[in-house]
């Protein structure tokens, strides 16, 4: 009898413990001496990470991934634990650069390791797009692009049966869509069912929902 796969919903975090510097290899911490706008010198406490190439200016993308149906449109999603939240995360496909990648190809091919599909990026120029976000910079200089990647669902490729990705051993990761009108609502059902809500997922869900409420 096969061991049944593992899924997210099967990690757990065991032990917190304080981590030394020399010891971190994703992650670093940095005090920053500043003025305010009164010339008063201040410091401040940040994270920073320790992957980011030289010659980038973000960390990486977030990836915005529609499928078209007949049903009408609905957004790739992930369910993937996240340690420092000890809980299952509702995320959009997303990743690191690579040196030498612009945020566009480094979304499809991240697209493609994740989820299994092959999709054709938007680029931020053509679509007007903001460029570089802040995921908290009250906290850390962290920054990405969101890219939007149209998939093709009538290729050989991306059909279900063909998808085939490419995670890395320690990544257990379930891929699923919602249909965009129905994000705000099934981010709720998620969230009271336990899973944490990415904030890139919950500030899309809200746009939808001000869309919709406002009439814009």
């Amino acid at each position: 009898m096969s061991k049944p796969k593992p899924t997210p919903a099967d990690a757990k975090v065991e032990s917190i413990e304080p981590l030394k510097g020399d010891d971190a290899r994703w992650t670093k911490l940095v005090k920053i001496a500043y003025r305010d706008p009164t010339g008063q010198q201040r410091t401040w406490e940040s994270a920073e990470r320790s992957t980011r190439p030289p010659n980038s200016a973000i960390d990486g993308v977030g990836i915005v991934a529609i499928l078209q149906k007949l049903t009408g449109p609905e957004i790739l999603l992930q369910k993937q634990f996240r340690p420092p939240t000890d809980k299952v995360c509702i995320e959009v496909p997303a990743g690191l650069i690579d040196a030498g990648e612009t945020p566009e190809e480094c979304a499809v091919r991240e697209l493609r390791e994740e989820t299994g599909y092959v999709g054709v990026a938007q680029t931020v120029e053509r679509r007007g797009g903001m460029g570089v976000m802040f995921n908290d910079p009250g906290f850390t200089n962290t920054n990405l692009c969101m890219i939007h990647v149209s998939i093709d669902t009538s290729l050989p490729e991306n059909q279900p049966e063909n998808l085939k990705p490419e995670l890395e051993e320690n990544e257990f990761i379930e891929v699923f869509s919602v249909p965009l009108r129905e994000l705000w609502s099934e981010c709720q059902r998620l969230e009271g069912k336990g899973y944490a809500i990415d904030a890139r997922v919950g500030t899309l869900a809200e746009g939808i929902e001000l869309a919709r409420k406002w009439k814009l």
